[in-house]
């Protein structure tokens, strides 16, 4: 059966960029799945980045993250280019900053589309550019006493 482009469960959606933030305070999955809610998706992506143990072969004992003020823009940027580019119904994105633990949460994105094929890869393509191009810096702390910064 050939899409109807006449339902209104096909048409566009009006801001599908519903939640992009940077965060002092701990993630919630739930809200970042509930923000992404809409009737017109058949597929929602979600990726939660979580802070590890270790990196590079060494143990980390301490993790921060900082970012500069242009940060939250920059993912909001990011948003917009993954929007145009798949058939993005909704899309959230949150990043922590601060001092964090193993297992806390550092990074929440999800997008629902139509199909899972594209949910699936915009929000590869969400999470791969917010890595690589949103300016936060991490600053680990080694067991041996070493310290590293990484960042975009």
């Amino acid at each position: 059966m050939a899409p109807n482009n006449d339902h209104p469960g096909e048409q566009a959606a009006q801001d599908p960029i519903r939640l992009i933030g940077i965060r002092e305070k701990a993630l919630s999955v739930d809200e970042v799945f509930r923000a992404v809610g809409d009737d017109a998706a058949g597929g929602t992506a979600l990726f939660v980045g979580t802070v590890r143990n270790h990196d590079g072969g060494a143990d980390v004992d301490e993790l921060g993250y900082s970012c500069h003020p242009s940060a939250e823009a920059e993912m909001r940027r990011i948003a917009e280019k993954v929007v145009a580019e798949f058939p993005v119904r909704a899309l959230a994105a949150v990043h922590r900053v601060g001092d964090l633990r193993v297992g806390d949460l550092a990074v929440v994105v999800a997008v629902s589309c139509p199909h899972r094929g594209e949910a699936f890869e915009a929000c590869r393509k969400l999470i791969d550019d917010l890595k690589h191009e949103v300016p936060i810096w991490k600053h680990q702390t080694f067991s041996d006493g070493t310290e590293e910064w990484v960042g975009a």
